[in-house]
């Protein structure tokens, strides 16, 4: 299996770019959030990949981070995704939004991502729980800096991560920690 490819991008032609190693040129399919960190052509560049083998082809996957290449690896093991609907997921959303939107269970987020219809949605959301990473960690980094102490209070407190980071987004933006916990708890008692 080829894992990881360093070499000269010579070309880039959405989704797919050109890296060549050693006079031998591969063509990787790569997100857009990879395509997007990619330098211009001539530069070296090194992604990491995962390779598929079928009948009729032998198919290279390219990643900015070894990150999103995991997360591809995860996302291609639920049934009904296959590899391009695995891209466009990561196109559409970076690899932390994608964990915070399973740990959510925002089926809303997915269906967003062309390809993606509720059914597909429901299943990612139900089949990736626990296997990305979802966990509060990575949703309360997406949390501003002034939220965290509310979530943290209402974590304290006892309620659930979801509880509480849903209860966030009703907060007006900018609002301190004293009036954040008094309005998220009233939220929650709703």
């Amino acid at each position: 299996m080829i894992g990881r490819i360093t070499g000269t991008l010579i070309e880039k032609s959405p989704p797919v770019v050109c890296v060549d190693v050693n006079g031998v040129g591969y063509d990787i399919d790569v997100p857009m959030s990879t395509l997007y960190a990619l330098p211009e052509t001539g530069a070296r560049v090194t992604l990491y990949t995962h390779l598929v083998v079928r009948e009729d082809a032998q198919l290279l996957y390219g990643f900015g981070t070894a990150q999103e290449r995991a997360t591809f690896r995860q996302l291609i093991k639920v049934s009904g995704v296959g590899a391009r609907i695995a891209l466009a997921v990561l196109s559409g959303m970076s690899v932390s939004e994608l964990s915070q939107a399973i740990t959510l269970q925002e089926t809303g987020r997915l269906t967003r991502v062309p390809g993606i219809g509720k059914k597909t949605a429901e299943r990612l959301l139900l089949e990736m729980r626990g296997k990305l990473g979802a966990d509060i960690g990575a949703a309360i980094q997406a949390v501003p800096d002034n939220q965290s102490d509310i979530l943290n209070a209402l974590l304290a407190l006892g309620y659930s991560e979801k509880e509480s980071l849903l209860a966030l987004k009703t907060l007006p933006e900018g609002v301190d920690v004293s009036d954040g916990i008094r309005q998220a708890l009233k939220a929650l008692a709703r």
